[in-house]
């Protein structure tokens, strides 16, 4: 096979959505099953965002600190669970700022150097942004995005 056409991956990255844990439960899955096909770090990471942290928490640093924890301990949960299905490198991300897609897209991805992103589709019923983080991350990815329903 040319080497240019040639489909290897090295790194996967995968985000996690702590409010929807069915489409992250299956893009984990599908993470998990990809890096050990391709024998191939994963990194696993969430954002915690602006728009989490309320005005009433903002002027509390200690309920900010327990939300930075709260995300660091689900994450590392999922990493936890990517080495004992047989994962060799795990790489936790835990990450803050504005919009989540943002924060992937211009801090996480260069900074990590994924040839895959994995995420789930946004499905939360009465939350109303179906799909559109991940459309936005397939949107503008440089990399190649495997969407999860």
């Amino acid at each position: 096979m040319d080497k240019n056409t040639e489909f290897d991956l090295d790194k996967i990255l995968l985000t996690v959505d702590v409010d929807d844990r069915d489409s992250t439960a299956k893009a984990f899955s599908y993470a998990i099953k990809m890096a050990k096909i391709f024998n191939a770090e994963l990194g696993i990471c969430s954002v915690l965002e602006n728009n989490d942290i309320n005005i009433y928490d903002s002027l509390t640093p200690d309920k900010i600190e327990e939300k930075r924890n709260t995300l660091r301990d689900i994450v590392g949960q999922y990493a936890d669970k990517a080495e004992q299905a047989g994962v060799k490198n795990v790489t936790p991300i835990v990450a803050e700022g504005g919009d989540i897609e943002d924060i992937i897209l211009d801090q996480i991805i260069p900074d990590y150097k994924p040839e895959l992103l994995v995420c789930g589709f946004d499905s939360i019923k009465d939350f109303p942004r179906d799909g559109k983080i991940s459309a936005k991350l397939s949107n503008r990815a440089d990399i190649s995005v495997s969407v999860i329903k």
